[in-house]
């Protein structure tokens, strides 16, 4: 009783969420608390960690960020950096099995010193101790099974380093909502990176992100018409047929 009244609590609380988004739009995440953020607004590391990039003031070049032909990659927390995701990758796998077996096995009594006959008096009419059992097997199986997948995806975000490794490697992070009447469509992007893969774009590929999590979804009344109601996804979960 108590599961049930637990249950019927979590659906209309997860009700009254949906409830107060009718007639709406989505709401954009709030970045104000997130690691990139933080990565942003913290304090500048120390002058003496930090790069030289001193020049004679007669020099008439410039190594600094801003110059014609400086670096502009990203190095440290807090830089920003550009996420290329092109994904056009497919995949087709067949299996297919198949397996037979068939057993016979038989044994029996026809001769010991008499003995069988006299057991055969006593038996009913067509029993034997001739042949005193008998069995036979046979399974047969068979399967298949085949997978298609094509997946194809371009796209491009702003990432900002939220750390740096002591072994130099950036954590990146980066986030992108775009909202289009009343569906919020959602990119998440985060991973490791190297500065030697970051391009002198400021770009670096997705196959080059070291534990790369990419999320690409969307929150709105789209959405919510393309998934199951909450009580056919508990109905699903507890119904074992």
């Amino acid at each position: 009783m108590m599961k049930r009244i637990w249950m019927v609590s979590v659906l209309a609380v997860a009700g009254c969420g949906k409830l107060e988004q009718v007639g709406r739009a989505p709401e954009f995440s709030d970045l104000s608390g997130s690691n990139q953020h933080y990565a942003m607004s913290a304090a500048e590391l120390p002058e003496d960690s930090a790069p030289q990039r001193e020049t004679v003031a007669s020099s008439l070049w410039s190594a600094g960020d801003d110059a014609l032909f400086g670096d502009r990659r990203a190095a440290g927390r807090g830089d920003i950096l550009t996420v290329v995701i092109e994904m056009n990758d497919s995949a087709s796998v067949t299996n297919s099995t198949g397996r037979n077996r068939s057993g016979q096995q038989s044994s029996g009594l026809p001769d010991f010193l008499g003995i069988p006959q006299r057991i055969n008096e006593a038996l009913p009419d067509g029993a034997s101790m001739d042949e005193a059992y008998a069995a036979k097997s046979s399974s047969t199986f068979k399967g298949s099974g085949s997978v298609n997948r094509s997946e194809k995806l371009t796209l491009r975000i702003a990432a900002t380093v939220i750390d740096e490794l002591p072994n130099g490697v950036l954590r990146i992070e980066g986030q992108q909502e775009v909202r289009v009447n009343f569906e919020l469509r959602e990119l998440i992007v985060t991973g490791y990176v190297r500065p030697s893969d970051i391009s002198r774009q400021n770009e670096i590929t997705y196959d080059k992100i070291a534990g790369a999590r990419i999320s690409y979804g969307g929150r709105g009344q789209i959405t919510d018409m393309q998934q199951p109601t909450y009580g056919q996804q508990v109905a699903d979960i507890v119904m074992p047929f």
